[in-house]
């Protein structure tokens, strides 16, 4: 794979630790939902790991979305990067967590957690889960009420799509206003989600995307599979499409 230099245009800070970066470079085309990976040159080595794109392929620039991991080779160095500053970029995109493998269905789930959000922003803001499906569900998994990042561009997807769009934000470890509490697969076994959103989950009408930390997409998979879905695979079309993001 070719690597090509990129340039930051933005830093938009969340919190201490979750950052976005908006980079320039020239990329092979991408879709919605695949990852490239990015790179430092420290010292003699190249530190490098895969991210998802925020942004919509039709984005004059590649926005990235980072927690800072004080023990980590790479971004601690992402996270002192500021506008002007160099790295190194993958030219071509991959990954399969896209709506081009995604079967047809009534009902989109978009279900995230952390920084996993990512790949979904980059699908609704492109535009063509809202022509295929009728109600589009995101869910974002986060620790505490500041890490739910994004907010004024999900606003903008209500404000857009009005009720075909539900946002259903999750905080594990405090109580945080108009966010559910606890764990996604949970309140999928319960049937909270399902209440809160008044929408089920159908082996005939649903599609489920999740991208998270592997204990999350491992437990959720097994639950949907326990309310009849099937995984989707290209041989054996079914409902859910995962990707571990970790």
């Amino acid at each position: 794979m070719a690597w090509v230099e990129g340039r930051v245009l933005e830093r938009i800070e969340w919190t201490p630790t979750l950052f976005s970066l908006r980079v320039a470079a020239e990329l092979a085309p991408y879709k919605a939902g695949q990852f490239t990976k990015l790179a430092l040159e420290q010292g003699e080595r190249r530190i490098q790991r895969a991210y998802s794109f925020v942004n919509p392929p039709s984005s004059p620039y590649h926005e990235f979305y980072f927690v800072e991991i004080p023990s980590g080779e790479l971004t601690p160095s992402l996270g002192s990067l500021q506008v002007g500053d160099n790295l190194l970029v993958q030219s071509q995109a991959t990954g399969f967590l896209t709506l081009d493998e995604v079967p047809a269905g009534r009902d989109l789930w978009l279900l995230s957690t952390g920084t996993a959000i990512g790949p979904f922003l980059s699908m609704l803001a492109e535009g063509e889960a809202f022509s295929r499906f009728e109600s589009l569900v995101l869910v974002h998994g986060v620790r505490k009420g500041e890490e739910l990042s994004y907010q004024p561009l999900i606003a903008s997807f209500g404000e857009r799509y009005g009720a075909r769009f539900r946002y259903v934000p999750f905080v594990s470890r405090e109580v945080w206003p108009g966010a559910m509490v606890g764990r996604i697969p949970a309140a999928i076994s319960d049937g909270q989600l399902q209440a809160r959103v008044d929408l089920d989950f159908s082996p005939e009408f649903s599609q489920v995307l999740i991208c998270g930390n592997p204990a999350m997409v491992k437990e959720t998979q097994q639950t949907l599979l326990g309310l009849g879905l099937a995984k989707n695979l290209r041989r054996t079309p079914g409902n859910i499409s995962a990707e571990n993001y970790w």
